[in-house]
């Protein structure tokens, strides 16, 4: 779900959803939904211990319920964070569905979003379940990595876009692909690989950070409300002082 041409006059997708523009209530709940899913999916299957099939039905009938009843709109950010808001919203809504005698029966949601809830599944199975007393920072922790994801995928296209294909590979050669039991490559052997110079190298990865900073700062204020929201998520993903 590509968000990119969220309107300029709207950066704020929380703000968006309460629009009376549709095409831009739309546009709010896809952006919403693409840095939001993944973490909801996670936490359904981790928290409330449910099924693969029973947590993506309610993966897409709870954001079904909120674009219906636009939960979004009624976020205060003085009060909360707003993924704090919406786990709050979402907790309440599984709560319902459990007592509810008409809950949702196994493929019977209807699919509002195309999720690729396969890919969730694998990371599942690949990392180390949280304890039920850390869910809440693997909330928080699956949302930057939602965020970084979402960013990623615009940073690659920007780059492409844009007629720097060796900027994007070095990028993702000397910052993404990283391993931690293994040393950076370096800048000398990074430019005979490339067959460039070690200061294009230089050159080539500031610019593609300065990039990719800005897409993330860009990704953030679509899911912040305030100037003060947005510095403080901000400092916790970049660990920067926004000015």
């Amino acid at each position: 779900m590509a968000n990119d041409k969220f309107p300029i006059t709207r950066l704020s997708a929380i703000v968006g959803t309460a629009s009376a523009n549709s095409e831009e209530r739309t546009r709010a709940f896809e952006a919403l939904v693409s840095a939001y899913w993944m973490p909801v999916y996670k936490y359904i299957r981790l928290k409330w211990n449910k099924q693969s099939e029973d947590a993506r039905d309610l993966t897409q009938a709870f954001f079904a319920e909120a674009i219906e009843k636009n939960f979004f709109s009624r976020y205060d950010a003085s009060k909360a964070k707003f993924r704090t808001y919406l786990r709050t919203c979402l907790d309440g809504f599984i709560a319902n569905e459990n007592k509810s005698a008409a809950r949702i029966k196994r493929g019977g949601a209807a699919t509002i979003y195309s999720l690729d809830f396969d890919d969730a599944e694998e990371q599942l199975k690949v990392s180390a379940p949280p304890s039920q007393s850390s869910i809440e920072d693997y909330f928080e922790k699956e949302w930057a990595r939602s965020v970084f994801a979402l960013a990623l995928d615009a940073f690659r296209a920007s780059m492409s876009d844009t007629g720097r294909g060796v900027h994007l590979k070095l990028f993702e050669r000397y910052v993404i692909d990283v391993e931690d039991d293994k040393p950076k490559t370096s800048y000398k052997a990074l430019a005979s690989e490339f067959d460039i110079s070690t200061t294009d190298v230089t050159n080539y990865l500031s610019v593609a950070r300065r990039e990719f900073r800005r897409i993330v700062l860009t990704k953030l204020r679509e899911l912040t409300v305030t100037e003060e929201e947005f510095r403080r998520e901000a400092r916790a993903l970049l660990g920067v002082d926004v000015r």
